[in-house]
């Protein structure tokens, strides 16, 4: 026998006993599902996007008559696929900082008049407006939402636009859509009351008090021409260190409890620093004024008077990751806001999709801004596009992501965050103990669906995730998105980042084990017997 091999093994088993017997060996992570531990029904419009009149969104995007890539009425096939890939439910439109400045007569009928377009500095020629948008939404099966303008618009202006789109017959407006082509009425159920009218930055910027009274009166003349419409209000989207989007949210809740269905907040995040953890913690952020302003609507529904109306409801309406275009160049004229997106701004995308997830009790809408080429999951040239990074989480989740959202217990490793800021020009923040596994599941009809960001940038972490009410039940498929690195990118011809589907997992029994990959997004989706 080898003395010198059997001493090695002695000591090695004594190392692992000392440790072991100190708790510091290593454990798997825990994610823990219990089907009856419930947050709320996923509602579908959680999976929704925004269209605005900037950059190349539009003009060069979605539309572009003569293109030989366009369909007979200007829209760009490859464009039109690829939306339909994301399976968006709520198209926002016309804006965004356009909407304080849109006149939307502008944009309908034989004559189209140029405007300066004052948000974004460049020429709207108007050639695409109201009907252009909705013959889009058909093509796409997504379902309008649009926003008045609450800044240089009248509540009189709002209120024609409604009987533009929703009265069948008989007033002006609603004859004028006839004459031009359009015998239907639109139907559309959303109504967003103006944008980030809290904003210095915003056309006909008003104070909470100011907006709530044009807001209610706006509401009321709308709701005259078609009482079954539903209305979003301007939640803060100002988070600078002088402003007080608390304040803000409070008031106008206070004075349009009865009014509104839904309050709209706006998030933007970036990683100017350089900071990979500092930036994979900022969907949190969403968590955190998610449960402010539920509090705020809770304290306010006790005394509302709504009838058998539902419950305000929060509205997402713009989310992103924008820091890289935000210099005076980059944001204005034809190719404004064009940001190109790389494999941690999809881990982040993925963050905020199971932050709304978590929430999804109180948050029912959440629409990411842009579509396509600003700051847009689809960016295109004259002659082709491409995929970006972030489109990937956002066409896994709507397109699986649906029922009741669950509960989910995780334990894991966590880190803290130095202070940082958010987006460019917001307040600071300091994030605690920052699970490296950020966490969300669904289930419907005996369908689980889990889907797990590790944020950890080196190291695969292994977790053990248990059933609690039921078994796991024969295969469960695997997607999962991840890159070479981090800084990885998609180009025309070149795609670094997507979903790849990994082999099956053969699940049986209560527990099945899964090893997530460093920085990557995961989805594991199969069923539970009971």
């Amino acid at each position: 026998m080898n003395t010198h091999k059997h001493v090695s093994k002695v000591l090695i088993c004594t190392v692992i006993l000392f440790f072991s017997a100190l708790g510091l060996h290593a454990q798997n992570a825990k994610i823990k599902i219990d089907v009856d531990r419930t947050i709320g029904e996923v509602d579908r419009n959680l999976y929704s996007n925004f269209v605005e009149h900037l950059g190349r969104c539009v003009y060069g995007g979605i539309y572009e008559p003569g293109s030989p890539l366009s369909d007979q009425d200007g829209f760009r096939k490859d464009v039109l696929e690829a939306v339909k890939g994301l399976n968006v439910a709520l198209g926002r439109y016309p804006g965004g900082n356009f909407v304080s400045n849109y006149h939307w007569l502008d944009g309908v009928g034989p004559t189209r008049m140029p405007r300066m377009e004052l948000a974004w500095a460049r020429l709207e020629t108007n050639q695409f407006g109201t009907d252009e948008f909705m013959k889009f939404c058909k093509k796409t099966g997504i379902e309008p939402y649009f926003s008045v303008n609450m800044g240089t618009g009248t509540i009189e202006e709002a209120r024609q636009w409604v009987e533009y789109c929703n009265v069948k017959e008989g007033p002006y407006f609603a004859e004028m859509r006839k004459k031009n082509g359009y015998p239907e009425p639109y139907g559309i159920k959303y109504w967003s009351l103006g944008n980030e009218m809290d904003g210095f930055w915003q056309m006909g910027a008003l104070t909470a008090e100011d907006y709530s009274k044009k807001a209610r009166e706006a509401a009321k003349l709308m709701r005259l021409t078609d009482p079954s419409i539903k209305l979003i209000a301007a939640g803060s989207s100002n988070y600078r260190p002088n402003a007080d989007p608390n304040e803000w949210n409070a008031t106008i809740l206070k004075e349009l409890i009865d009014v509104v269905d839904y309050i709209a907040l706006h998030i933007y995040v970036g990683n100017p620093d350089n900071n990979y953890y500092n930036f994979l913690s900022t969907p949190l952020v969403v968590d955190q004024r998610t449960q402010i302003v539920k509090g705020m609507i809770l304290k306010e529904m006790e005394k509302a008077h709504r009838g058998n109306r539902p419950p305000v409801y929060i509205a997402w309406d713009e989310y992103n990751v924008w820091y890289r275009a935000r210099t005076d160049e980059s944001m204005q004229g034809t190719r404004a806001l064009e940001e190109h997106y790389n494999l941690e701004d999809a881990l982040v995308i993925a963050g905020f999709l199971n932050a709304f997830i978590r929430n999804a009790d109180i948050v029912k809408i959440a629409n990411m801004a842009q579509l396509v080429n600003v700051i847009a999951p689809i960016f295109t040239n004259e002659t082709d596009l491409f995929k970006q990074t972030i489109y990937y989480p956002l066409e896994l989740f709507a397109n699986n992501m649906f029922g009741t959202s669950l509960d989910v217990f995780v334990d894991c490793e966590t880190y803290n965050t130095d202070e940082f800021y958010i987006g460019l020009g917001e307040s600071t923040t300091r994030q605690k103990d920052v699970p490296y596994l950020d966490v969300s599941a669904t289930y419907n009809d005996g369908s689980v669906v889990l889907c797990v960001v590790n944020r950890n940038k080196d190291k695969a972490i292994v977790a053990d995730i248990t059933s609690q009410q039921g078994d796991f039940s024969d295969v469960f498929k695997v997607y999962e998105i991840t890159g070479p690195d981090i800084k990885a990118t998609n180009d025309f011809g070149k795609e670094n980042v997507s979903t790849m589907q990994k082999p099956d997992i053969k699940a049986k029994g209560k527990t099945l084990t899964y090893s997530f990959p460093p920085h990557s997004v995961t989805m594991i989706k199969g069923r539970i017997a009971r």
